[in-house]
C-alpha cells in the first residue's frame, strides 16, 4: 500500500497526535484514519498488486505506486514530499525526506492512511485465505508466516519473488514446498 495525503496549514492541531505510523500502536494508527480523511485536502491510497511487485520489484513498485498515489489526488499539490526515495516522473517539484514520517505531517498522514490499509486487507486476506496467519503478522516475515508458507505453499497473494516463496519449487507449474516433494536427498539441495 502507498498513500499520498495534502494536509492544510491549519489542520495541524486537528492531528496532533500524528506520528512515524511505525512509532504509533494501531490502535492509534485506528483512531487517527478517519481524522486524516476528514481533515485531508485530499488523499489516496494505491495498492500495488503482488504480481506487479514481482515484475517491477519492490523499489521500483514503490516508486510507481508514490507516482500513482500523487496521481489520483484530486487536489493538485505544488509540492510532493516523499518519505526517503526520490520520485522521477511528478508533474511538480518534489523533495525526498529521509524519516521523512517523522518529520513531515503529510508524509506521517499517508504513512498511518498506508499502513491502517494495508492492515485492513490483510485481515480480509486471512479470511480468503486461512492458515497463513495474515491478521496477525500482518504481511511481515515471522516464524509463524514461514511454518505456514512451508506447510500451504504460497497463496496467490504472495509476491513470487520474496525469497521465502522462491526457496519452495515449481511442480506443474505449481509452487509446493521443496520437503513435500520425494526427492533424494541430493535433488533437495540442489532445489533450496
Amino acid at each position: 500500500m502507498v498513500a499520498a495525503c495534502v494536509l492544510g496549514p491549519n489542520r495541524r492541531a486537528s492531528l496532533a497526535a500524528l506520528d512515524d505510523s511505525k512509532r504509533l500502536t494501531a490502535k492509534e494508527r485506528e483512531r487517527l484514519f478517519p481524522l486524516i480523511r476528514r481533515y485531508a485536502l485530499a488523499y489516496h491510497i494505491v495498492y500495488i498488486p503482488a504480481a506487479e511487485v514481482d515484475r517491477r520489484g519492490v523499489h521500483a513498485a514503490n516508486i510507481e505506486g508514490m507516482r500513482r498515489a500523487v496521481a489520483g489526488l484530486s487536489v493538485r499539490p505544488g509540492y510532493v514530499l516523499s518519505d526517503g526515495f526520490r520520485v522521477p516522473g511528478l508533474p511538480m517539484p518534489s523533495l525526498p525526506v529521509v524519516g521523512g514520517d517523522a518529520a513531515a505531517a503529510c508524509i506521517a498522514a499517508a504513512s498511518v492512511l498506508a499502513k491502517v490499509s494495508r492492515d485492513r486487507l490483510m485481515v480480509k486476506l486471512e479470511e480468503e485465505y486461512p492458515g497463513y496467519g495474515f491478521a496477525e503478522h500482518k504481511g511481515y516475515n515471522t516464524a509463524a508466516h514461514n511454518a505456514a508458507l512451508a506447510r500451504l505453499g504460497p497463496c496467490a497473494e504472495h509476491r513470487r519473488s520474496f525469497i521465502n516463496v522462491r526457496r519452495l519449487v515449481s511442480v506443474d507449474g505449481e509452487l509446493v514446498p521443496a520437503d513435500a516433494l520425494d526427492l533424494e536427498p541430493e535433488q533437495q539441495s540442489r532445489t533450496g
